[in-house]
């Protein structure tokens, strides 16, 4: 079998090149300095004090730019620790901050497993790298060693159900290609995908296109020795074994169950975000936020007047007149397509979020009583929350 860190030096991935650092800014979740405060510190972090974070399996440096260039550009003080197997992958996260002129990054070539003696970490990136490993487990419990307290995780790992197909081509290619160079083993099965019949659940999955993006992708999506998927439960046993709690899975509305079908009375979060994952069928991959077990850490919530709601789009004006006009939203993700309803009092609230204004002065432009605007804005924080659109934070203000 090919190692993963052969793997890696062979085919670093994602695939990057320094050069296109001119030209545009890769930005996803989790890791958005926004996300990063509505979830783990309540909307409310001081951003002049410095960020301490860790960057625990880097790859080519996706996370490491965003996190970097967004907080650079905010002004805002920052101590990065990038590690990775790979010295190919970290050449090329390398020269990107290079080519970016980024600081206060310090490269270690080495292990997440030794997460702790990199020291203690306010916020910890670690991105479609534990479901790779020997024993997920212990990479959940090495990274929750390394968090300082306060602080907390922006994770991804695979999920089963939306990369059908996939797991049983591993399998195969595995038994094919036993002891071939990765090159090789990559041209023996481009071939055989290519000849896959339509039927196949690997060819009738739309879910997935990694393999044609480029050849990193392929060799990552089918070629891959060590992945293990997580479904829901196998996920909330994972966290409650190694000292996590989970704040979120992102989008939150793909988890709710009641978005799908009537939820049961009495049934616990845990079984409907599982339930919601099999009906949905779709998720290729599970994306949230963790907190350390023992720490009660509520997510910002807008009955704090305080907190500034900050929206992914600078003019929310636009999307209020369609409210405004009794229209929906509609929203269009890879696992469902969305349509936000609300109620047409919410037009003005959602018009007034210029990612300044706190709510409470929001609640001054639409001079209703604290009762109606309470309830109105409930809702609307409900609807944009669900889907990514909302978020409190006071970063880069």
């Amino acid at each position: 079998m090919v190692s993963v860190k052969e793997q890696y030096e062979s085919y670093p991935y994602p695939e990057r090149r320094p050069e296109d650092e001119k030209k545009r800014l890769i930005t996803g979740s989790p890791s958005h300095p926004l996300e990063i405060d509505h979830y783990l510190f309540g909307g409310q972090r001081d951003w002049s004090q410095p960020l301490r974070v860790l960057v625990a399996g880097g790859g080519t440096g996706d996370a490491l730019i965003q996190i970097a260039q967004m907080m650079t550009s905010a002004r805002a003080p920052y101590e990065i620790t990038y590690v990775d197997l790979s010295t190919a992958s970290r050449e090329i996260a390398e020269a990107r901050a290079k080519a970016r002129g980024l600081t206060g990054i310090t490269f270690v070539t080495g292990s997440l497993l030794d997460a702790a003696e990199l020291g203690q970490f306010d916020y910890i990136d670690c991105c479609g790298v534990l479901h790779h490993l020997p024993d997920p487990d212990a990479g959940f419990a090495a990274l929750r060693a390394a968090v300082a307290p306060g602080g907390g995780m922006g994770f991804m790992v695979y999920a089963p159900y939306g990369r059908s197909g996939i797991y049983q081509l591993q399998e195969a290619f595995g038994a094919l290609f036993d002891g071939m160079a990765p090159q090789a083993r990559l041209a023996k099965a481009k071939k055989i995908v290519a000849g896959l019949h339509k039927g196949h659940p690997f060819a009738a999955n739309n879910n997935v296109t990694d393999h044609e993006q480029s050849d990193a992708g392929f060799y990552d999506l089918l070629l891959h020795g060590q992945d293990t998927p997580f479904d829901v439960p196998r996920l909330m046993r994972t966290l409650d074994t190694t000292g996590w709690k989970l704040q979120a899975l992102l989008q939150p509305g793909l988890y709710d169950l009641a978005r799908i079908t009537e939820r049961p009375k009495g049934m616990d979060d845990a079984t409907a975000m599982a339930l919601a994952e099999k009906l949905r069928g779709t998720m290729k991959k599970h994306l949230g936020y963790l907190v350390p077990a023992d720490e009660d850490r509520p997510i910002a919530r807008g009955s704090r007047q305080s907190l500034i709601p900050r929206s992914p789009t600078s003019d929310m004006r636009r999307p209020a007149q369609a409210i405004a006009q009794g229209r929906p939203l509609p929203i269009t993700l890879k696992e469902a397509d969305v349509q936000i309803r609300l109620p047409r009092e919410c037009a003005p609230l959602m018009a007034a979020i210029d990612n300044r204004r706190s709510i409470a002065q929001i609640q001054q432009v639409s001079k209703l009583d604290p009762l109606r605007f309470a309830d109105l804005w409930g809702r609307l924080e409900r609807e944009l929350t669900a889907w990514g659109l909302l978020h409190y934070s006071r970063f880069g203000l």
